[in-house]
């Protein structure tokens, strides 16, 4: 008897788990992201590979979860930061900033919101642990990675407050880098600049560039084309005007649709749009820029209501731009954005120099640690730099400052809280994902068997 009955208890709470993670996904993939079965079915399938691929395309299931635990070490709700907002190892990269340096640092700013600054360390601590897992590294040196970023993120606070670095002015670069990060900034430094165009178009017999059609890159129709040529002077307007070239610049030359989205973008409409560019270019005469949809935050969905902020960013174009200018210290000269159809569009150079670090180059913990010592020092300066520094209308104060504060002089127990928290956490996505998998199998008829991967 007593068997049968602890059976029924782990039935149960199975049962109530499961019930949980359908509920969730299907009230944001289906009633607030919209996306039909057939990309739920896409989407899915992706995020069964394994339990990282799981949790980047579930950030609304850890907000829902992440919530509703209590941290000792919150920032007051009146002293915010502007986080990321889906903080994980495969949101850094390299890239080419507005003076032509090959850059580190994050690359998506689509979650981007206001809230405390424990969600993007959670977040990202996390991630830490599930990729050492799929490396092998056991759980001990699991814990000794996550220590390590947390450690590079303090002490990068610190040399903030104590004015050793500025967070407006500090990147990342091969200068100030080493290990994986610094090969792969060293060798983008031999790239072409034309690697892009090259890979995505070519001269057609007319003597004009043009998009190659494959499977990634596809022919838009008629009525999509007139939408965006429609639709390009309001983009144009919502430049900087410090950025804005001449309209010639900005000449249409060619659209495509871009598929083969990341997981949690499935279901989002993505362009590509050909323009003429100019000199400014670095010497490159034509460019690529992406025209992505956007829909509102996940954070927002689970964090303290903002209403200065929602009243500044009710259009969400302009409110992931306005992520990344306040978290790069040089822009991205062509952000804007656009709505089409009441929806929300942001657009970005689709940089030729775009270029993440793999896991198969960290092949040991050295490699590890040395790429999460600039991921820490990463995340504390686009926390620190995103605040009153930027935007003093929305801010009052120095996010540096808040959160050395809320931690204090208890670094030790903080690291403690947010190792045991992430551990927990994985080991919490690990049943999630297979539960996920089941569901999946079942309701939408992927395979005959959960697809699980060790």
């Amino acid at each position: 008897m007593g068997t049968v009955m602890l059976n029924k208890v782990k039935d149960t709470r199975r049962m109530l788990r499961q019930h949980m993670i359908e509920t969730v996904l299907n009230e944001f993939d289906e009633q607030c992201m919209k996306l039909t079965r057939e990309q739920r079915k896409e989407k899915y399938k992706k995020m069964m590979e394994n339990p990282f691929r799981f949790f980047r395309g579930s950030a609304y299931l850890f907000y829902y979860d992440m919530s509703n635990v209590p941290f000792s070490f919150h920032t007051p709700e009146d002293k915010p930061a502007w986080i990321q907002g889906d903080l994980h190892m495969e949101n850094f990269g390299a890239f080419q900033n507005e003076h032509g340096d090959i850059i580190y640092d994050v690359n998506d700013f689509d979650e981007g919101y206001i809230g405390s600054y424990l969600y993007d360390v959670l977040r990202m601590s996390t991630s830490i642990a599930l990729f050492c897992e799929a490396q092998s590294l056991n759980e001990e040196e699991q814990k000794e990675r996550i220590v390590h970023y947390l450690e590079a993120y303090y002490k990068q606070l610190k040399r903030f407050i104590k004015k050793k670095d500025d967070p407006i002015t500090l990147t990342f670069t091969k200068e100030n880098t080493n290990g994986p990060v610094n090969k792969v900034l060293k060798k983008l430094l031999k790239r072409q600049t034309n690697h892009l165009l090259r890979d995505i178009t070519f001269i057609n017999e007319e003597n004009k560039r043009v998009f190659a059609w494959s499977d990634e890159i596809k022919p838009v129709s008629e009525e999509e084309r007139k939408t965006l040529m429609s639709l390009w002077e309001a983009y144009i307007h919502s430049i900087d005007s410090e950025d804005k070239r001449e309209r010639s610049h900005y000449s249409i030359k060619d659209i495509a649709r871009k598929s083969g989205s990341g997981t949690a973008s499935i279901g989002l409409e993505r362009y590509y749009i050909l323009v003429e560019g100019g000199k400014e270019a670095l010497g490159q005469d034509d460019l690529v820029l992406e025209v992505k949809e956007v829909r509102t935050p996940i954070p927002a969905y689970f964090l303290p209501y903002q209403e200065l902020f929602w009243q500044k960013y009710q259009h969400q174009g302009h409110r992931v731009i306005t992520t990344q200018k306040a978290m790069h210290h040089l822009e991205d000269p062509y952000l804007g954005y656009l709505t089409i159809d009441d929806r929300h569009f942001y657009v970005r150079e689709r940089s030729p120099y775009k270029k993440k670090v793999k896991a198969k180059v960290m092949q040991t913990t050295a490699d590890i640690d040395s790429t999460l010592d600039i991921m820490g020092r990463i995340t504390a300066k686009i926390h620190a730099r995103a605040d009153v520094d930027f935007l003093d209308d929305l801010f009052a104060h120095h996010s540096e400052e808040a959160i050395l504060s809320a931690i204090g002089d208890q670094f030790e127990t903080f690291c403690s809280q947010i190792v045991f928290s992430s551990i927990t956490y994985k080991e919490q996505v690990k049943r999630d994902y297979e539960l996920f998998c089941e569901w999946v199998n079942k309701e939408f008829n992927q395979a005959a068997e959960p697809i699980i991967q060790s």
